[in-house]
This record gives C-alpha cells, sequence and structure tokens, in this order.
C-alpha cells in the first residue's frame, strides 16, 4: 500500500484526520525522564502509544532529533510506530529543497536511513529537486505551498502573472509535478481563507495543515474550507498542544486526552457538514 492509499485508509478506518507531530524538546521532558540516554525515543514512543488509535499519521520533525544527536533514535521510533502501529503512516518533517546528488542523498536519508512514508519538501528549486523523491514509488512527497507563519507572506504572497506564488505552487504540484499521484501539499491553518483556494485549484489532492493548537489555528475555518467533498482530504497536525499537555508521570494519558478532544472536535465539524464523512469514498 502506498503513502497515498495508507492515508485514505487510516483517515476511514481510524475516523481521524489527526495527525500528531512529534516535536520532542529534552527541556520539557517529565522528571522520570530526563538523564535517560534513549529518553527523547521513550517520550515519543509512549505518546504514539497512547494515541495510535486516534490518528491518521504521526510526524516526527527531523531537526528535534538531530539537534540532540539522536537520529539514531528517530530511526527507532519510525520503525516502532511501522512494527506496533503499522495502518499509521509516517511523514518525515524535514522541509529538505536541493538539487543533484545532494537530494538523491536526502531521498535516501528520508526512505531507506529512516524509512518514512512521505517527506516534506522545499518546492523553491523546481521539479528536478523533487525527482530523486518521485523515484521512490508510492512514497509521498509534501510540498510547502502557504505555510502557517506570519512571514511566509514575504514571498508566498507575491504576484505572478495574476496568481499568488502559493497558487502557482499549488498548480503545478498538483498538475504537471503530479504525473505519478505521489504528491501533497502544506497549507496552515492559520490561513483559512488560502486553504479554500488551495483546495479548489487541487481537487481531492491531500493538504497536511500544521497551525492548529498552539499556533491558535481555528479547525473549524480549517475543516470547512479544506476538507473534500466527503469529509476527508486533510492531515490536521498539532504538536505541542498534545506533546506538552502534561509534565508528570501521567504525561501519555495527558497527550491522550488532549488528541482525543481534538480529534473529536475536528469530527464535530466534519458530521456538522457531512454527516456520511465516516463512509470514505474509494477515490476520496
Amino acid at each position: 500500500m502506498n503513502f497515498i492509499q495508507a492515508l485514505r485508509s487510516a483517515w476511514r478506518e481510524q475516523d481521524s484526520l489527526l495527525c500528531v507531530g512529534l516535536d520532542p524538546d529534552p527541556g520539557r521532558f517529565p522528571a522520570q525522564l530526563k538523564g535517560r540516554d534513549d529518553a527523547i525515543f521513550e517520550f515519543c514512543r509512549t505518546i504514539v502509544d497512547a494515541t495510535g488509535d486516534l490518528v491518521c499519521c504521526f510526524k516526527p520533525q527531523i531537526a528535534h532529533f538531530a539537534a540532540q544527536r539522536a537520529e539514531d533514535q528517530l530511526e527507532a521510533l519510525i520503525d516502532h510506530v511501522h512494527r506496533r502501529h503499522p495502518a499509521i503512516p509516517v511523514i518525515l518533517d524535514a522541509k529538505r529543497g536541493d538539487i543533484g546528488s545532494t537530494a538523491e542523498q536526502y531521498a535516501i536519508e528520508a526512505f531507506e536511513r529512516f524509512r518514512a512514508d512521505a517527506v516534506t519538501l522545499n518546492p523553491y528549486l523546481g521539479r528536478d529537486s523533487i525527482e530523486p523523491y518521485l523515484a521512490y514509488p508510492g512514497k509521498g512527497l509534501i510540498l510547502l505551498c502557504r505555510t502557517s507563519n506570519a512571514g511566509g507572506s514575504d514571498l508566498q504572497f507575491l504576484d505572478v502573472g495574476g496568481e499568488r506564488l502559493y497558487e502557482r505552487v499549488a498548480r503545478l504540484v498538483s498538475g504537471e509535478w503530479n504525473r505519478s499521484g505521489q504528491c501533497a501539499l502544506v497549507v496552515g491553518a492559520t490561513f483559512p481563507e488560502e486553504i479554500g483556494r488551495v483546495r479548489r485549484i487541487v481537487e481531492d489532492m491531500p493538504l497536511l495543515v500544521p497551525g492548529i493548537g498552539a499556533q491558535g489555528g481555528d479547525i473549524a475555518a480549517t475543516v470547512h474550507n479544506g476538507c473534500t467533498a466527503g469529509g476527508f482530504g486533510l492531515v490536521i497536525n498539532s504538536s505541542r498542544a498534545i506533546l506538552y499537555a502534561g509534565s508528570g508521570e501521567d504525561y501519555a494519558a495527558a497527550a491522550r486526552a488532549v488528541a482525543l478532544a481534538t480529534r473529536e472536535a475536528i469530527n464535530e465539524q466534519r458530521r456538522a457538514a457531512w454527516p456520511g464523512s465516516r463512509d470514505v469514498p474509494a477515490g476520496d
């Protein structure tokens, strides 16, 4: 099963559009993990196991592991997800953007070393920068389009021939760049109207949507602007609000409670607009 198929299956089987972002910060870990050599793996593993039945994806952020010299723990974590939660795809949040042999090495890193199901990429260098990733059939390529940070407008809102740059990216990625059907886009929850514009351009292409939770994105606006006609099509990410919901021995239970509440808040909006959204059409 390729990434897009696995994602669609998870939407249905998990009844969820929620993605938990795994951005470990050892300074915020509970006391019982402090000083452990495997603290990053253990913290993230516990969160994964506490929320695995509530999500459609997990999204580890590579810099949070690399900065702590914990790439081996990232490898172990993704392996754990694959073994213990095989129906849940893993998105490696790396935002790579390079060309030639360097892009080839980044693709090897994402798909052979870490064995991620998908990776986030920067489209700024053009189609040839994503070619090495397209060489891995079935793997997902999730390209930045309209990001959730305020400074994203510095470039993404520029006019390029009568449309915004992020709209041009959406048109390119969903069209000529997506001949293999491996692509998706990142569109931030902090700009719900732009989510709607992107959705109209890309039709049923999956959208990874960061920005709810700690960044303040609105769930209702995200769902109503971004879902496909059946009430699917989104991977709505929450990281810090779930990971650090608790700081004591019950941190996993606290994370689960917030993840459950977030999933249900998303589902409430989906079902208000699409009462049959539990039943995913074959092509959605």
